[in-house]
């Protein structure tokens, strides 16, 4: 068994984060069986793909991303500082990611609350994941905890998963409090003897996010059924011989 790919951002390597490009970019590698993503809420309550909660840094457009609706921030150039050949590039909303994925991929959808900004946040992905049927075909995970509470409210199909970029003696704990049977972990702190307690507990781990070879072989060599997180799906490629 070869340890799983997972796009982060979409292939963010090599197109601009969190777009449609980098996202149709990551589908066009047939081992790609993973997702990453980032959601926030429009202004008009439209679950949305970007990363930070301000415009600046991926996009031509300044302020707050639940300042504007949905389609104003389709309409914002979240490609060209990445490279003028990607510009007009829109921030995509989660509905149009999901057309695009069925039957192709599953996605790994982080909430980005931002200290409660978005009270609805979790709702509207649960809605949507029930109102495209893929409710069965992506794991929702979070550094918040309490968002991983509200979704296990919402329902009790949905995968839930813990991010952390570290290894706390509570970790099982909260795995098991939350219901939650996804880690999201940074990968300088994965170990064998975590792997091997995680995989008891009935746990996938992703490993983020890791960008050269050596390290990709290196971590699958710890274990087989751990997926791998990275902007590079081409440096995956290289890494197994694919």
């Amino acid at each position: 068994m070869m340890v799983q790919a997972c796009a982060h951002r979409g292939a963010s390597g090599l197109a601009p984060e969190n777009t449609m490009a980098a996202f149709r970019k990551a589908l066009s590698f047939p081992f790609v069986q993973w997702m990453e993503l980032d959601v926030q809420l429009s202004r008009d309550g439209v679950p949305v793909i970007i990363h930070d909660d301000t415009l600046r840094r991926t996009t031509t457009a300044s302020g707050r991303v639940g300042e504007f609706t949905a389609a104003e921030l389709g309409k914002f150039d979240a490609g060209a500082k990445f490279n003028k050949a990607f510009a007009g590039e829109g921030v995509p909303t989660l509905a149009e990611l999901l057309d695009e994925t069925i039957g192709r991929a599953r996605l790994n959808i982080e909430l980005k609350t931002y200290g409660g900004r978005y009270p609805e946040l979790e709702r509207r992905v649960v809605d949507l994941l029930y109102e495209k049927g893929l409710q069965h075909d992506a794991v929702i995970t979070s550094f918040d905890q309490e968002a991983l509470r509200k979704v296990r409210a919402l329902s009790k199909e949905i995968r839930t998963g813990i991010i952390i970029d570290g290894a706390p003696s509570t970790l099982v704990g909260d795995l098991r409090e939350l219901e939650a049977d996804f880690l999201s972990l940074g990968h300088s702190f994965l170990s064998a003897p975590l792997v091997s307690v995680m995989k008891e507990e009935g746990v996938d781990v992703m490993v983020w996010t890791v960008n050269d070879a050596q390290t990709m072989r290196r971590l699958a060599g710890i274990h087989p059924g751990l997926m791998i997180c990275t902007n590079y799906p081409d440096r995956y490629a290289q890494a197994f011989g694919l």
